[in-house]
Parts: structure tokens; sequence; C-alpha cells
């Protein structure tokens, strides 16, 4: 079973949060977290991201993005990440983490989730659509 889960995106600022705040509601029990392939190590959530967030019910206070490392991931038994070019990378640059990285979209047919950062408003609202449908598929998954 997967006790703790990593999510990982770029800049661990948009879609990362927003993905580890859902599993933590959905799995309380889980140790859950997030990093960044290229994180703004030390920032906060993005401001547009945040606020999508919050009109669905979700907060990211208190976010701060991290680097993701080999050490990181050695932490955690699953790692989600956003697109195949994430999963290329790590295969690439972190063998170790490889089998046990896989895409947040995995269940519902490898979708990627796209990157919001200075983009519309509205790319944050499907990005935020697209990430509580993945991390719901998720949930149900690992309970099982």
């Amino acid at each position: 079973m997967f006790d703790s889960i990593l999510v990982v995106c770029i800049g661990n600022i948009c879609r990362s949060p927003t993905g580890e705040r859902l599993l933590r509601k959905a799995l309380p029990g889980k140790k859950i977290n997030s990093a960044g392939l290229g994180a703004l190590v030390g920032e906060g959530a993005n401001a547009i991201a945040a606020q999508v967030a919050a009109e669905n019910g979700l907060s990211l206070d208190g976010h701060c993005a991290q680097a993701f490392s080999s050490e990181l991931a050695m932490q955690y038994d699953l790692i989600l990440v956003m697109e195949k070019s994430h999963l290329e990378k790590i295969k690439k640059n972190y063998p170790e983490a490889s089998g046990k990285t896989m895409l947040i979209g995995h269940w519902q047919n490898q979708l990627e989730i796209g990157d919001p950062y200075k983009k519309s408003r509205e790319m944050y609202q499907l990005v935020y659509t697209q990430l509580a449908q993945s991390t719901a598929r998720w949930v149900l998954a690992l309970k099982k």
C-alpha cells in the first residue's frame, strides 16, 4: 500500500501544491507533500492558483516550494507528476525513483495537466478541475 505520496510539477507553486492539498484532504492518514523539478524554492503558492483553490474550498496557505531530489524521492512510496516530460526527466536524472513515478492523470487515459503559470485565469480553473478529477481517481484506486 502507498502510505506516502509526493506530487511533482516544475515550479511547485501552481499544480503540485493543488494536487498535494486535494490528496491531503481526501487521504488524511497519508504523508503527502509536493516538490518541483525546477522549483522556485521558498515561494508560496501562486496567487491565482490559491484563489481558484479557495473558491473550491481548498486552502494553499502555508505552502513553501521545495526542489525535487533523490533524497526527497526516497521518502515517498508514490510520485505523481503532471506531464510525460516529467516522467522522462525523472527517469533520466533520478532513475532510482522512476519505478514509483506515474502521471497524476494515469486513471484518465494518461491525461497530462498543462502548466497554467502566466496564463489566463480560465487555464488555472481548468487545471484545478483536472487535478480534482485526477486526484479523486487516485483516491478510489488507493482505497481498493
